[in-house]
C-alpha cells in the first residue's frame, strides 16, 4: 500500500483530500494542528500533530517522516488575513510565510529522496492568487508565488527521476479558510469551487500515465462571486 502525507488534513481540502486518497486505496498520514480521528474512521488513516507556523515543530516532524516511504506529498495547509500591509502584525507576516511557504519548502527537503526513489508525486495545493496581483493580499500572494516559483523549478530541477511535480492553483474554494475573513464565497453553485473540485483534479493527476505530467493545473470558478461574512 502506497503511502500519502497531507498537509492541513483537519479541515477544507486537506480533508477532502485526505478522504479521497483513502477511499483511492492509500495510506495516508495526515499534518494538522489537532486532528479528530473519528471524521475519517479508516484503519489506513494516523495522523500527526504538529503547528506548521512553529519552526522547532516542523523540523520535529520532519525527523519523523524520514523513516516513511512517502509516495505522494500534497501541500495543503494555508494560511490567508487579507488587510491594508501596514495593519497586518509582524506575528501574522510570520506565520503566513511559515505555513505557506516555509514549511513546504522543509518537508519537501525531508522527503524528496524517498518521493524521487518511489517515483512518486509532489501536488503543491497552490491558489489563484500566486498568478495575478490582488489588494490586500501582499503576504499571502507572496507566499503562493513563492511556492509556485519553488514547485516549477523543481519540476526542472528533478526531470530526471520518476518525481511528477504540480502545482495547482483553485480560485476561491468553500471551506473553512474563511471563517476568521471578512469575505467568504458566495452561496452561488457556478459562483465558487468546493473541496471535491480539487480532490477530482488530484484523483485526475494521480490517474494519469506516468510519461505526461500536468505540471500547472488551474482551477476557476464559471462566474466571480463573493459575499460578506458575518
Amino acid at each position: 500500500m502506497k503511502t500519502a502525507v497531507v498537509t492541513g488534513a483537519s479541515s477544507g481540502i486537506g480533508k477532502e483530500i485526505t478522504l479521497r486518497l483513502l477511499n483511492l486505496g492509500y495510506r495516508v498520514i495526515g499534518l494538522a494542528r489537532a486532528i479528530n480521528q473519528e471524521e475519517f474512521k479508516n484503519e489506513h488513516f494516523t495522523s500527526i500533530d504538529v503547528d506548521l507556523s512553529n519552526e522547532k515543530e516542523i523540523l520535529n516532524v520532519c525527523e519523523k517522516l524520514k523513516g516513511e516511504q512517502v509516495f505522494i506529498l500534497i501541500h495543503c495547509a494555508g494560511l490567508g488575513r487579507f488587510e491594508p500591509h501596514e495593519e497586518l502584525s509582524a506575528k501574522t507576516i510570520l506565520e503566513m510565510i511559515s505555513v505557506n511557504l516555509t514549511a513546504p519548502l522543509l518537508l519537501t527537503n525531508a522527503l524528496l529522496r524517498t518521493l524521487k526513489k518511489n517515483d512518486g508525486y509532489l501536488i503543491q495545493i497552490n491558489s489563484i492568487e500566486a498568478l495575478r496581483a490582488a489588494k490586500f493580499a501582499g503576504v499571502y500572494s507572496a507566499t503562493k508565488a513563492g511556492l509556485k516559483a519553488f514547485g516549477d523549478s523543481l519540476f526542472e530541477e528533478t526531470r530526471k527521476s520518476g518525481l511528477s511535480v504540480t502545482n495547482i492553483n483553485p480560485d476561491m474554494t468553500q471551506s473553512p479558510f474563511y471563517d476568521q475573513l471578512r469575505f467568504t464565497t458566495s452561496i452561488k453553485e457556478d459562483e465558487r469551487l468546493v473541496c471535491s473540485d480539487i480532490a477530482d483534479a488530484l484523483e485526475h493527476i494521480l490517474t494519469m500515465r506516468k510519461g505526461a505530467v500536468i505540471s500547472e493545473y488551474t482551477i476557476r470558478s464559471l462566474h466571480f462571486g463573493i459575499k460578506k461574512n458575518n
